[in-house]
Order: structure tokens, then C-alpha cells, then sequence
């Protein structure tokens, strides 16, 4: 394509967009805003993933962020100087003007200047200038990429407070429970000044509990807890078939269905670490369910785990780690139509029969306790291997669930009835307006934009970053790898520095717990069986000589304070013990040092046998344990570097098209059931 063409196609397309009246919001039933989806067609889809995003905000240019940032600081010391009384009032009018004139420019600027005064006069911490522009960026509905460490906890105030005192519910969505409640209880005192009311929504809270919650002004809350509440409302508004009929029902109905409602609509949200709600949780579909009689399920669970455990590996099976499937050989199939002939019920269908064995196979051989699950009081909990966190009120489709169950000895929990679906990347569209912040959002930039149709803008950090980038190490084989890891550790206590080491898998982080014992070297463990101690834990990592061993609970929303010892010798050190399924998660856990101009270090020590590296290059692997030199280092290590990140690269395309696909499923089924307008 010359370059005229393209100027060409690129004038006719931002002509286009500026033509294009802008989305608007629809409503359900008059009371509860959402976005009507608008899908771009593939001319549209194609240009902007070849120009990028054309028509941005004034918020997505550097060249303005001067401007804005004066405008703040010029009210600093006027703001300074007002007593308690004085500034209510000038809240007062603030609230008006943003009732009036909206979110502009000059009305923002105000309205931050405020946010930055109360925070420095409830909190003791100023908004940098950084921070003002994150929140900038994000009161105009793009995504922020600010780097981990550069407050954005803090940051969220700026737009959440400004949409709020302009009467926008507005729903602050994070990765956890922790950080929900924590976020939610460190901020308020901000909005409390500010006339705001605050609440929080994590698991096990009643409905009442969660109702009032989203009857705040702004709302704490996970993508997860946030999404099965809207399902809940989608359950009840779906019994109407017009407005007139919601609002006539409360006329004649004792509980009318208005005040059953959890959510006041999807008006606002501002996602933090976007990109993990956005991209890896994407592809988990979010299935509101309820129980149903399983006694004969139970039975045919069983019998399927019983019948797989008789077939012998590589004869009756065939494992395929890198799609993470098992087949049945021909041999498998005879064997098991022989030991199901005396059997009755689904057994005696060939196709039926090999469906169970083959979903009992997967049970047994592809799901790993303390890897991809934990038992805890009997019963399952599956593991996050993005976040490394339990997920207790999850469970598998398809009875793998209850398989897993009995393949552990535990009671089965039985099957549930889908009553309501639906999928992050489907959920989040539908908000009004939606923007987030994540210190690694560059990797994905092109998905958000084609799928939430949401601009990323890199923010520049407020300090000079001095974390220092150690070359990886990568060894022939785990013991050696292990055994350089507890050097690299001794080392660095040594010097006085903490220490905190990544782990992928409950199971390695205590492998290396005992490791450490062994070795004397005192430490403090954090993985899904302490979450219960969390906070405790994030607490003492940044103390003088402290060794923590975590999984990647520690590699998001985690702020580890160094004391004064630590900064002086030389701030936190991070060791990563293996890859990540994207680089992005290896970057959060590396952004746990070296923060707002901290000193601090990272590296990762790897091997050739680690399970992530092995499902794709298995035979790789065996070539490259023989390539080493005295110390059992791969050599040459730009070899063995190349091959972990292709590793990675190819990790991360897998599961992108597992997310394309999924998208292409929620469509399918949309197009299926148009004639009622209720796909989930």
C-alpha cells in the first residue's frame, strides 16, 4: 500500500468516525442505564488495527498534559489556604458546576485540584503529577499504563470522586477481595470529605449487604462478584416483557422487583489491572447456576473415575500436554467396552461411555493437586494460575468437577442447572462508560482496543525508575535450578536485603519453603492455604533481611514498604523461579521492586525441565540438557533465553485465540436467541 493510499483510507476513516453519532446508552425497563453493544464492521476492525486508534481524546496527547497539570497547580495554594468550612462550600460548587457544564476540561481541573487537596489534608499524600494525569486519561475512557508502584490506588480517586460528585454511580473494579476491602478502607476518608458515600462488595456478603453497597456513590467490588450480580438482576428484570409491566408490578406487588434490583445500572467503571480482568479472565465464562438432584450423576462420576483408573497409560491413552487432551486409543476402547459389558445405563452406548472415561482420564492425569487445585476441609478449590488464588464458588463444567472430587476423596459436590451466562468481554461492554489503569497493558493494546474499543496511553512515571534487569539464568535441570535459587537468596540476605521469591505453583512454593528450612534460612510463606494472613505477610516482606516465598498472589496490587535498612541495602530483590503463561504477569511480579525510585533488583532463574517449558518443547528440552557447561547452565544462554520467550509467545497466542473464540461463541448465540433479546 503506497503511502497516498493510505493517507487516503486513513482521512475517509476518521471522516467516518466523526459522521458516527457516538454510542449510546440504552435502558433497561427506565432505570438502569447500560451501553447498547455496537460492533465495528471489518473495514472499520481492519483500519484501526493498521492506523492504531485515530480520533483520541485531547487526555491521550503529552502535548496537553502540561496544560492540564498548571491548571492544577494554580489553584494549589488558593486551595491550601481555605479553612474546613470554606472548602465544603467550594465542594458545594464544584458538584453544581460539574451538574452544569460536565466533565470538561476546565471543570475536571477543579474538581482535581479538590480531590488533591482533600487527600493531602485526610491521607497526608498529594496526587504527583503522574497521578493526575493517570486519572485524567481515565475520566476520558482509556486505559492508563502506569507503572507498578506508581500509586494507582490513589490515582482511582481522581476519576472516581470527579464522576461521582457529577452523579455517576461508579463501580471500581479490582482483581480480589483483598484489595477491594483494602482499596475501599484506605480511600475513604478521601470521599468522606469530599461528601461522597463509599461501600464494598466481596464474597459472602448478603444481598442486603450487597444492595446498599451499590447504593453508594462509589462501589469497591471484583469483576467477578460485580458480574453475577448483574446476571441476578438480569434473572428478574427478564420476567417483564415491556417497561409499562416492570412499573405497573409495583403497584400491585407486595416485593416489587425494583427493590429486588442490586445494581443501580452499569453506568461507570474503572477497572484496575485492567489487563488481568480484561484479557485473563476473559476466557473464563461467568455461569450463574443453581443445584439439581444428582444421585444418579453421582453414581455414573464415579463409575467413570473407576473405569479410567483400570486403562494403562501410552496402550489404553494417549496424553497430548501441549493441547492438554487425552484420546482414547483403539485398543482403550475395546478394553474399556469389555470391562463395561456387565454394566448397564449410559455404559452400554460406545460414544456416551468413552465421553465420561476420557473427561475421568483428564480428571486423573491433566489436573494436578496443588497446581491446578487445593483441597481444603474436603473439598475442591481451584486455583488461579494467573493470580495464584482460590477460586472456592468455581467449579469445572461437564462433571470434571465432581471427577476431580472423587478422584481426592471427596464428598461430590453434584452438578448445577445453568440459569444465566455470560462473558467478561460481553459484561463490560455494556457499561456506559468504562476505563482502567494497569502497569502492563502495551503487550495487549491491540485486543482491548478491538474488543472493548478502549485506547491505551502510557503514562510517564513521577521518579526515574532504578530497578535493576538481571540477564536470566536458564539450567539444564531443576535440581541445579533449585540449588542456585537458595544460592542467589543466601547471597543477597547476606547483604541485608529482603527477599521475594515468585513461584508459579502452591506446589513449588513449598518445595522451596522446605528447601529453606533445610538450608536455615528463616522465611515466611504466601500462597492460596494464607490468604487468611495476607496483609500480615505483604507487611513484614520489606523488612531488613526478610525472605518471602509467594505465588503470584503477590504479583498484583501488592505494595511491600522497604524500612531504612532495606533501602540502604540495596531494596527489595526478586527472584522468579519460572515462567509465566504471559510476559505481562512476569512484569507485575518484577514491578514488586525498584518502585518510585527505590532501588531494587530482578531476576529469574529457570530450567529447561520447568512443567511450562516441557508441555511445548519436550523434546527440546532433553537436546538442550546435554548443552551446558560445568555450572549446568544451558549453553549458549541466548539459546535457552530465545526458547523460553518463544515458549511464552506462543503460550500467549494460544490462549488469544481462546478468547477469539469465545467472543465467536457469545456471537453464535446471540444471533440463536435475537428473538428474544435475552442471550444470557
Amino acid at each position: 500500500m503506497t503511502g497516498t493510499t493510505f493517507t487516503k483510507l486513513r482521512s475517509a476513516f476518521i471522516t467516518m468516525r466523526q459522521r458516527e453519532p457516538l454510542p449510546h446508552p440504552g435502558v433497561y425497563f427506565g432505570a438502569y442505564p447500560t451501553r447498547q453493544e455496537q460492533d465495528q464492521g471489518w473495514f472499520e476492525q481492519w483500519l484501526a488495527g493498521l492506523t492504531g486508534s485515530v480520533s483520541k481524546p485531547e487526555a491521550a496527547h503529552a502535548k496537553n498534559w502540561l496544560r492540564f497539570t498548571r491548571r492544577i497547580a494554580a489553584m494549589d495554594k488558593p486551595l491550601s489556604q481555605m479553612s474546613e468550612r470554606v472548602l465544603d462550600n467550594w465542594i458545594l460548587d464544584i458538584k453544581r458546576r460539574l451538574g452544569q457544564k460536565g466533565l470538561s476540561e476546565e471543570v475536571t481541573a477543579r474538581a482535581f485540584a479538590t480531590i488533591r487537596e482533600v487527600a493531602g489534608r485526610t491521607l497526608g499524600m498529594k496526587h504527583f503529577d503522574s497521578q493526575l494525569v493517570g486519572g485524567w486519561v481515565m475520566l476520558q475512557g482509556m486505559i492508563a499504563e502506569m507503572q507498578t508502584g506508581e500509586g494507582k490506588t490513589l490515582t482511582a480517586t481522581l476519576p472516581a470522586s470527579c464522576a461521582a460528585m457529577a452523579g455517576m454511580p461508579v463501580h471500581v473494579v479490582t482483581v480480589n477481595d483483598y484489595l477491594v476491602e483494602r482499596d475501599a478502607e484506605l480511600m475513604q476518608p478521601v470521599y468522606d470529605r469530599l461528601g461522597l458515600t463509599v461501600g464494598y462488595v466481596i464474597e459472602g456478603m448478603e444481598q442486603e449487604e450487597r444492595k446498599q453497597a451499590y447504593g453508594c456513590d462509589i462501589t469497591y467490588c471484583t469483576s467477578k462478584q460485580l458480574a453475577f450480580d448483574y446476571l441476578r438482576d438480569r434473572l428478574i428484570l427478564k420476567r417483564f416483557h415491556s417497561p409499562l409491566e416492570f412499573k405497573l408490578e409495583s403497584l400491585y406487588s407486595s416485593k416489587p422487583a425494583r427493590q429486588q434490583l442490586l445494581l443501580r445500572g452499569l453506568n461507570y467503571a474503572i477497572v484496575d489491572e485492567a489487563d488481568s480482568v480484561f484479557i485473563d479472565e476473559a476466557r473464563t465464562p461467568l455461569i450463574l447456576s443453581c443445584k439439581t438432584d444428582n444421585t444418579q450423576q453421582e453414581a455414573i462420576h464415579r463409575e467413570a473415575v473407576w473405569l479410567a483408573r483400570q486403562l494403562r497409560d501410552e496402550k489404553d491413552y494417549a496424553i497430548d500436554h501441549k493441547a492438554r487432551r487425552i484420546e482414547l486409543t483403539a485398543l482403550g476402547k475395546d478394553a474399556l467396552a469389555e470391562l463395561a459389558a456387565l454394566m448397564g445405563g449410559v455404559w452400554q452406548g460406545s460414544r456416551r461411555r468413552n465421553a465420561l472415561v476420557q473427561q475421568a482420564l483428564n480428571a486423573l492425569h491433566l489436573y494436578e493437586r496443588d497446581v491446578h487445585y487445593m483441597v481444603d476441609d474436603g473439598k475442591i478449590s481451584i486455583i488461579d494460575e494467573n493470580t495464584g488464588r482460590t477460586m472456592p464458588d468455581r467449579s469445572w463444567e461437564a462433571g470434571l468437577h465432581q471427577m476431580i472430587e472423587e478422584k481426592e476423596g471427596c464428598e461430590q459436590t453434584g452438578q448445577t442447572e445453568t440459569l444465566a451466562r455470560i462473558s467478561y468481554q460481553a459484561f463490560f461492554k455494556r457499561y456506559c462508560r468504562l476505563s482502567g489503569m494497569t502497569g502492563t497493558a502495551q503487550e495487549v493494546r491491540t485486543e482491548l482496543g478491538k474488543v472493548y474499543h478502549l485506547d491505551c496511553v502510557t503514562v510517564p512515571t513521577n521518579k526515574p525508575v532504578q530497578r535493576i534487569i538481571r540477564p536470566e539464568c536458564v539450567y539444564a535441570d531443576s535440581d541445579t535450578k533449585w540449588r542456585a535459587i537458595i544460592d542467589s537468596i543466601q547471597c543477597e540476605h547476606d547483604k541485608g536485603r529482603p527477599v521475594l521469591v515468585g513461584t508459579r505453583t502452591l506446589k513449588d512454593s513449598e518445595l522451596l519453603s522446605e528447601m529453606l528450612t533445610t538450608a536455615g534460612l528463616a522465611h515466611q510463606v504466601l500462597n492460596a492455604k494464607q490468604d487468611k494472613e495476607e496483609a500480615a505477610i505483604v507487611a513484614r516482606a520489606g523488612q531488613h533481611g526478610q525472605i518471602t516465598v509467594a505465588t503470584n498472589m503477590a504479583g498484583r496490587g501488592t505494595d511491600i514498604k522497604l524500612d531504612e535498612k532495606s533501602l540502604q541495602a540495596g531494596g527489595l530483590h526478586v527472584i522468579s523461579c519460572e515462567k509465566n503463561i504471559s510476559a505481562r504477569i512476569d512484569r507485575q511480579l518484577a514491578g514488586r521492586c525498584g518502585r518510585q525510585g527505590d532501588p531494587g533488583s530482578y531476576e529469574a532463574i529457570l530450567s529447561v525441565q520447568d512443567t511450562f517449558f516441557t508441555q511445548r518443547f519436550g523434546g527440546m528440552a532433553k537436546v538442550l540438557g546435554k548443552m551446558t557447561d560445568e555450572s549446568r547452565r544451558v549453553r549458549p544462554q541466548w539459546l535457552g533465553r530465545s526458547l523460553m520467550t518463544l515458549t511464552q509467545i506462543i503460550s500467549e497466542r494460544y490462549y488469544r485465540q481462546v478468547r477469539k473464540a469465545m467472543m465467536k461463541v457469545d456471537k453464535q448465540r446471540d444471533a440463536m436467541l435475537a428473538f428474544s433479546g435475552k442471550s444470557e
